[in-house]
């Protein structure tokens, strides 16, 4: 497990690490675990943007999913926080995004579990004084392999 220490004002530029990670690695399953107000929403929007994203970056909390297309991936954000039943991800088209050069970004992957496909990496949310502890948990190759271009690539703190 690989963990950062960010607050809110170095969120965009882990954001844009990650983004250039998934470009690289043409896209993988990031689900994001934490609790209400803990910054999920804001390292989404900070990635779509880092992908190359130009525009306004919508929260998916009505729709459930909200799809970008990017440069060179296509990046699909997931809000399942309202999600009354995993098997309405079928009637949204959940396996239409599983496709070469996509990005998934998960919020609330627990209410999606029986129908989403495992994670590459799940990122544990946690509060740590006035910023937000990280934790990466790698769930496959790819997975470890954008935490090693995390590493490589510079750390937020």
């Amino acid at each position: 497990m690989y963990r950062l220490t960010v607050d809110e004002s170095q969120m965009p530029l882990l954001g844009q690490t990650l983004a250039r990670g998934l470009m690289h690695l043409n896209g993988a399953r990031l689900y994001l675990d934490g609790t209400l107000g803990m910054g999920k929403t804001t390292l989404s929007q900070a990635i779509i943007a880092g992908c190359g994203w130009t525009g306004r970056v919508k929260s998916p909390t009505y729709t459930l999913v909200e799809p970008y297309e990017c440069e060179s991936i296509t990046v699909v954000h997931f809000d399942l926080y309202r999600l009354a039943d995993p098997e309405e991800l079928e009637f949204i088209g959940v396996r239409d995004y599983l496709t070469d050069h996509t990005a998934w970004l998960v919020e609330w992957p627990e209410r999606g579990a029986g129908v989403l496909p495992d994670a590459d990496v799940v990122i544990h949310f946690s509060e740590a004084d006035s910023a937000r502890s990280l934790a990466f948990e790698p769930a496959t190759e790819r997975g470890q392999s954008l935490i090693k271009w995390l590493q490589q690539e510079g750390e937020c703190a």
